[in-house]
């Protein structure tokens, strides 16, 4: 039964232990239960007891008077409940039950324990006035006692069908387990929960990059109101996941979009238990909106504005200041939470809670270390996305690849396959020449070789036990961003105390240039570097010829693996004012302003690279504004608003 119990069930269950021991008594009594309820603070069943003058001093007077303490000394493990306090345990989750839900919370011990009426427990509450039916008043909704707290949410069946012609029920889901666990986030879970419990604005509003989080907090959000961990006023509540496709599909004449979703609105208003959650906010700015018709947003804001209905929403950035900050009245209707990415020790702890999941579903087992370098290597090598997201793309991905790896055939097998196929056929001439003798022989020679198939099978996949390192980890982060897998493992101390004689192996001569670009670039991969800045920065000088573009060749291959790692721009084309553009993008209002910044699309693609300004000097004077910014921030803004990571790159400049 102990599964049934809430977290805040099993903390007063194990503090009533705990008195037990403190009054030395040999059991675990409804008496212990009832000082339990009176330590902790924070519940809800300790606020109602205090406003109802029932302290702990109280109860200990009138327990003193009534047993005194023990002489037992006996650890709070090795006490055994009375059969007693397990009878009110049963009773208390016939009361959960009776209120609707799955699990026992401390309301329900409290209940359970005046129901049973003839513990010690329950007979200190009757000498201080205390008794079920004024409990239940407290703890029930109007109507009497009896009325389940979670009836509402139940409602007609033919109203949850309609409901979920649009959208899921989170909640519902989570009771049934099919959320993934959240872990953490209790910050802005709590931020949600005071705002759905405001008398006005009380809309959240989730604002956060791709993949932090922010729709995983509302499930985090739904399973907590699954399990009753949430305050009385939330209990009931359902969430909507409202899925704007689901509304508009089918709306072919005008008006019919409208009447559609102002149905829906009129049923979650009418129920007054649903909180619609509309991931991708942006989504109700114009939906719907056709010539003479007005959009989604248009319908939703009387009746948030009312407080007819709540709404939980969730944006990036970017799309809620195009489309929701440019309509101050649907701003004005939500209260904003920022949700920031979680670190790389929190994405740790996020990974751990979804192994098993991933395991299950792949077949492979994950080691602790992988989860660390998955999230480590992610943070440090995949800069275009954000965590936990991206760390657990790379864990799904490296598990999917195992997995598959080790469904191959292997080739010896299949050449075995391929001398079967061969010997089938030259069986089947034989038979249709009437050489039966020969294709006898050749079809026990076949058996022969499919018997030898069959036990090379069971040797490659008996015991087929398949585990992701952190190797394998590497390798994906590898394959994903181009960088060596020696650089993603951190193996390259050696390789870099030998990077003179690596470049002096291709490049001759030029030894000075060589140990002064060496030397910078060992001090850059040392961490002796401003991380906010490129990895070098380097002006090579000399007359054409000398190995200035071979050099940086070279660089590209030993540092990246691949001399395609060297992004050559020009310079000579940008000796206009106007041409200064093309490396970020035209600007808006301007021809081609659709169209990608030439140097920031290139190192958006591939951030781990060398770049080379060929001919600096013959460059407008306003390309070097644009240099100073990535030498100094490492970062550098496109037309499309896009922030283009420099941080893994190194600048090279040539002049004569």
């Amino acid at each position: 039964m102990y599964d049934r119990f809430t977290r805040e069930s099993m903390e007063i269950i194990a503090v009533s232990q705990e008195e037990a021991e403190e009054w030395r008594h040999s059991y675990v009594g409804t008496e212990h239960l009832l000082l339990a309820f009176l330590k902790i603070k924070e519940s809800d069943v300790y606020r109602f007891l205090a406003s109802q003058d029932v302290t702990y001093d109280k109860v200990a007077a009138l327990l003193e008077e009534e047993k005194g303490r023990g002489d037992v000394r006996l650890s709070a493990e090795d006490l055994e409940p009375t059969p007693r306090l397990k009878r009110v345990m049963k009773i208390s989750f016939e009361e959960a039950r009776r209120a609707g839900l799955n699990t026992i919370r401390p309301e329900h011990l409290l209940m359970g324990m005046l129901r049973e009426g003839e513990g010690t427990g329950a007979a200190l509450l009757e000498q201080l006035e205390l008794d079920l039916n004024k409990t239940r008043g407290y703890f029930l909704p109007p109507g009497g006692p009896g009325m389940p707290v979670r009836a509402p949410r139940r409602g007609p069946q033919q109203q949850k069908r309609d409901l979920s012609e649009y959208g899921r029920n989170l909640v519902e889901e989570a009771a049934a387990g099919k959320l993934d666990p959240v872990i953490g986030r209790d910050e802005e879970m709590e931020r949600i929960i005071q705002t759905l419990t405001r008398r006005k604005k009380n809309n959240p509003a989730l604002i956060g990059e791709s993949g932090v989080g922010k729709t995983a907090i509302v499930e985090g959000l739904a399973q907590k109101i699954a399990s009753g961990d949430v305050p009385m006023i939330l209990r009931s509540k359902e969430i909507l996941e409202l899925d704007m496709a689901s509304v508009v599909a089918g709306t072919k004449y005008r008006g019919e979009f409208e009447q559609r979703l102002k149905a829906l609105i009129d049923k979650v208003a009418e129920s007054d238990n649903v909180i619609l959650f509309i991931d991708e906010l942006q989504t109700v700015v114009g939906a719907g909106g056709a010539e003479g018709a007005i959009d989604a947003s248009s319908i939703l804001k009387p009746p948030l504005a009312s407080g007819a209905i709540q709404c939980i929403g969730t944006a990036t950035p970017d799309e809620y200041r195009k489309s929701v900050e440019k309509d101050p009245a649907l701003k004005r209707r939500f209260k904003t939470i920022y949700v920031e990415e979680p670190s790389v020790e929190e994405t740790v702890k996020i990974l751990g809670a979804l192994r098993s999941r991933y395991e299950k579903h792949h077949g492979v087992k994950i080691d602790d270390e992988a989860l660390y370098q998955a999230a480590r290597l992610s943070d440090r090598y995949v800069t275009d996305q954000f965590l936990p997201d991206k760390a657990i793309d790379v864990i799904d991905e490296t598990a999917a690849r195992i997995k598959l790896q080790s469904t191959l055939v292997p080739d010896e097998v299949r050449e075995m396959m391929e001398k079967v196929d061969d010997l089938d056929e030259l069986e089947h001439s034989a038979v249709a020449a009437q050489n039966y003798e020969e294709a006898a022989r050749l079809r026990d020679r076949k058996g022969e070789l499919i018997a030898e198939i069959e036990t090379l099978s069971e040797t490659a996949y008996a015991g087929n036990d398949l585990h992701a390192t952190d190797r394998d980890i590497a390798q994906m982060v590898a394959m994903w961003t181009g960088v060596p897998i020696g650089h993603v493992q951190e193996e390259e101390t050696a390789r870099m105390i030998h990077m003179e004689e690596k470049i002096h192996e291709r490049l001759i001569a030029q030894g000075e240039a060589v140990d002064a670009v060496s030397r910078s670039i060992r001090r850059a991969y040392a961490g002796v570097k401003n991380p906010k800045r490129p990895v070098g920065v380097f002006m090579f000088l000399g007359p054409t010829g000398v190995g200035k573009t071979e050099l940086s060749k070279t660089l590209a291959e030993f540092l990246f693996g691949d001399e395609d790692a060297l992004i050559r721009v020009d310079m000579s084309e940008y000796m206009e004012r106007f041409a200064v553009s093309r490396l970020t993008g035209a600007p808006p209002g301007y021809v081609g302003y659709e169209e990608a910044g030439e140097l920031t699309e290139k190192v958006r693609h591939r951030p781990y690279s060398v770049i080379l300004f060929d001919e600096i000097e013959k460059a407008h004077r306003d390309v070097f504004n644009i240099l100073l910014q990535v030498m100094e921030d490492g970062i550098l803004t496109d037309s499309q608003g896009r922030r283009v990571d420099f941080r893994n790159t190194v600048l090279i400049m040539t002049s004569n």
